[in-house]
């Protein structure tokens, strides 16, 4: 969600939404949010005090606690099409999708066994990682004397995050 600014509503319908958007199950979803007031108000508190959605908050005055989501603004920030600077609300809005949509479904990433985050979000992951296997294993068959260390196997995503 992009928006002119911050406040409870917002994020309380950003998580709603999102939540049936995703179709999200009782102990499926752990929200990870900084301390500001839109995120500590009542509502988005109520909301994500639900069943099975559990919460955490950075430590007080501490602005990189989230090593996950401070990795991925960096990703975002070093594209090539970043720009220095959003000429209109529009232009913020499109370059958002832009690099939203290459950060999600192209852009691989070393802990999700270079898979991008939509391949393991939408279960293709398993059927990505057995063509990477063949393709693998076809080129030791051609030449096994470039695997010293024997067959490869694809990486895979780590079980958790």
């Amino acid at each position: 969600m992009l928006a002119h600014r911050e406040c409870q509503h917002l994020a309380e319908r950003l998580l709603r939404e999102t939540a049936v958007k995703e179709q999200i199950r009782p102990d499926q979803l752990t929200i990870h949010a900084d301390r500001g007031a839109a995120m500590t108000s009542r509502p988005v508190s109520q909301l994500m005090a639900s069943p099975g959605v559990s919460r955490s908050h950075s430590r007080p005055h501490t602005s990189n606690d989230n090593p996950s989501s401070e990795s991925q603004f960096k990703t975002l920030k070093n594209h090539p099409d970043f720009p220095d600077r959003f000429e209109s609300f529009d232009h913020a809005l499109d370059g958002s999708r832009r690099l939203i949509d290459s950060y999600n479904n192209h852009h691989r990433h070393i802990n999700l066994g270079l898979l991008p985050p939509a391949a393991v979000h939408t279960g293709a992951a398993g059927r990505i990682l057995d063509q990477r296997r063949v393709v693998l294993e076809e080129a030791y068959a051609l030449h096994p004397e470039r695997f010293v260390r024997g067959i490869p196997k694809p990486s895979s995503p780590a079980a958790e995050v």
